[in-house]
């Protein structure tokens, strides 16, 4: 006779803990050169869009801590929205975020695609845990957008009854993201002197959200546009007073 075993699989214990003052916390470098520019813009376009308040955190490569059955686990995103964090005393660096603690929990989380082992689509439940499976499971993440800018191909993943399913994107190929009141897609095209497949937003009427440098450049271009009207007015000024001076009309004595 065999006895048969079952194990009990239990759910982990997680807290929100202060993280330790001398915590090391991991400074690994980005996996791939885009990564960067990808989150760099996609954080401009809110600003220049007038849609960034004091009291949210957004930020690139940033360790968001829990703590899971008594061990801090930190994982750092490509690309993080917090609608609202509790401010840090003055003169210190917020290192890290750690939810409910900090702050509200978080919002959206973004990773852009590499080939590490164990990485953005990862399920592992055990140390050293997946991300997928720490921002669904642990963290509770609403939107998980996964982002490979080589194919190019989105995926957003919005988390309900625990679980996180895949949305569909619309006609544009853009998935809205409700926790930005935004729709985000694919755009390709040049930035600073960089061409590639961005990650852009556009509002629900399905107007782009300009960078900080297209708005300089399209205020610029109105600038030059409203010289040239200014100059054909004077142009056509000037053309009209020397007609009437042919006419033998001073112009200056119809002012």
């Amino acid at each position: 006779m065999v006895l048969q075993i079952t194990s009990i699989k239990t759910e982990p214990t997680v807290t929100w803990e202060a993280l330790p003052a001398d915590f090391v916390l991991p400074d690994d470098p980005v996996e791939n050169i885009q990564q960067p520019p990808l989150a760099a813009a996609l954080t401009d376009a809110l600003g220049a869009a007038g849609r960034i308040q004091p009291e949210m955190l957004i930020g690139s490569n940033f360790g968001l801590v829990a703590t899971v059955n008594k061990k801090i686990v930190v994982k750092a995103p490509d690309w993080l929205y917090v609608p609202q964090v509790h401010p840090v005393a003055e003169g210190t660096i917020r290192r890290s975020y750690t939810p409910n603690l900090e702050g509200t929990p978080v919002a959206v989380v973004m990773e852009f695609l590499s080939e590490a082992e164990g990485g953005e689509l990862s399920v592992r439940s055990t140390p050293p845990y997946g991300k997928l499976h720490f921002y669904e499971r642990i963290l509770q993440v609403p939107t998980y957008v996964t982002y490979d800018p080589y194919e190019p191909s989105l995926e957003v993943r919005c988390l309900q009854n625990g679980r996180y399913i895949l949305l569909d994107a619309d006609a544009q190929g853009r998935v809205w993201i409700p926790e930005l009141d935004l729709f985000l897609g694919i755009w390709s095209g040049e930035r600073l002197g960089q061409t590639m497949n961005w990650l852009r937003w556009w509002d629900g009427a399905g107007n782009l959200l300009l960078w900080s440098s297209e708005q300089v450049e399209q205020e610029r271009q109105r600038a030059e546009q409203e010289r040239q009207r200014a100059e054909q007015e004077r142009q056509r000024a000037e053309a009209f007073a020397a007609k009437l001076r042919e006419l033998g009309v001073n112009p200056d004595d119809l002012t």
